[in-house]
């Protein structure tokens, strides 16, 4: 039976334990992964468990139920973003309950959605599945989704199908059908030190990142003034974006490196490679000749970063009907930050983004979810137990 809107949520006190990780995407996050399994396998789970490289960071995927069929997933990722240089006024690994709000990071982006789902594992389990269950949690979603392609990989070596996938990411528990894809680059300039009073004879490293980097923005407005258009998005048109640059020594030296970091992230059906190729030339045609013309060891180097492909499904999709009803939501949305839900989507399983908590508060400093949004996702998962489970 649903839960009545006034119902207080019961997992709060999960919420509370989850955020005590401190699972900043730089850390490991073993300490919440084992938690976690511990306690799906008092309830009867199976639980695979993928590493990174070093072993210090897994993802797991647990199943509740038979295991002779296919299964419905909740998704979500374990890691959240450093706290570093911002200006909390409370400890953002202690859940703060205040005016209606839980404070601390990773209320909203994203686990509350992952307490939900452990803290009404029991009543799943209580009720009888009739359809599996499957909870897959990642690691370095944050710095790209990188954890999500093994975990991906594991369950098609093991033949694993599941029929569908529920992406908890924060949406105020409106279904989500499309997001935008993400290319991000690093790009190395050499250059040719010499004294600033030469500067002639030496090439600028951070000059040459500078007239890079513009050529970037130029591509942004052009996007920005004359698309493609999705007015579907809340920002409607692929956008170019450069987040990081270092460079140079001191002011009498001509610096001979530059780095800087920048990204496409694009709308469904427009290709970052393109842009990527656009760049390129410029790169090639207007600044290595001058570069070259002083030294011939001067040049650029670019580095992949991140890949993230975009999410487009269609309105009549089964598991966006499921999260209408889920949800209580007809709406439907599209937005521009990337999630995990691509990488589903793109291993031929129908997935579809619907999570408590607003983006709008994705971090920043007294990241929250209201009470409210956490009320509603119970609601949405006893409204699956009424589907899945037998009594």
């Amino acid at each position: 039976m649903t839960a009545s809107t006034t119902d207080a949520p019961v997992s709060i006190d999960m919420i509370r334990k989850l955020v005590a990780f401190p699972t900043v995407s730089r850390e490991s996050n073993l300490e919440l992964i084992h938690f976690v399994r511990d306690h799906l396998k008092e309830l009867g789970a199976e639980s695979r468990l993928t590493y990174n490289d070093e072993r210090t960071k897994a993802n797991l995927f647990a199943t509740l139920g038979p295991r002779d069929m296919p299964g419905i997933v909740l998704s979500g990722h374990t890691d959240v973003v450093p706290v570093d240089g911002q200006a909390w006024t409370s400890d953002p690994f202690k859940l703060v309950e205040k005016d209606g709000k839980l404070y601390g990071r990773g209320t909203s982006d994203m686990k509350s959605f992952v307490a939900v789902a452990l803290a009404l594992a029991p009543e799943f389990a209580r009720r009888g599945l009739m359809t599996p269950l499957h909870f897959a949690f990642s690691y370095d979603e944050e710095v790209g989704c990188i954890g999500v392609g093994r975990l991906i990989d594991d369950l098609a070596q093991a033949a694993i199908k599941p029929q569908s996938c529920i992406v908890g990411e924060p949406t105020l528990m409106r279904p989500v059908i499309a997001h935008k894809g993400k290319k991000g680059y690093r790009c190395s300039v050499r250059g040719f030190a010499c004294h600033s009073a030469y500067a002639p004879t030496g090439v600028n490293a951070v000059e040459a990142a500078a007239e890079a980097v513009a050529f970037l923005k130029s591509l942004a407005r052009r996007h920005r003034d004359h698309g493609p258009y999705d007015r579907g998005f809340d920002v409607a048109h692929t956008t170019v974006h450069t987040g990081v640059m270092r460079g140079g020594t001191a002011l009498n030296i001509v610096p001979h490196e530059c780095t800087f970091d920048f990204e496409f992230r694009h709308l469904p059906g427009d290709d970052p490679d393109a842009l990527f190729a656009e760049f390129m030339a410029f790169v090639n045609t207007r600044l290595l000749p001058e570069m070259h013309a002083v030294n011939a060891d001067t040049g650029f180097t670019i580095t992949p970063l991140s890949a993230l492909p975009a999410l487009d499904n269609g309105p009549e999709m089964e598991v966006v009907g499921l999260a209408q009803e889920l949800s209580g939501n007809h709406e439907i949305g599209k937005v521009s930050y990337g999630t995990e839900g691509s990488q589903f989507q793109r291993a031929r399983i129908p997935t579809v983004v619907c999570g408590p908590g607003s983006i709008e508060q994705a971090h920043k400093p007294d990241e929250y979810v209201t009470v409210e949004q956490v009320v509603k996702c119970e609601q949405f998962m006893r409204r699956l137990m009424d589907r899945v489970c037998a009594t």
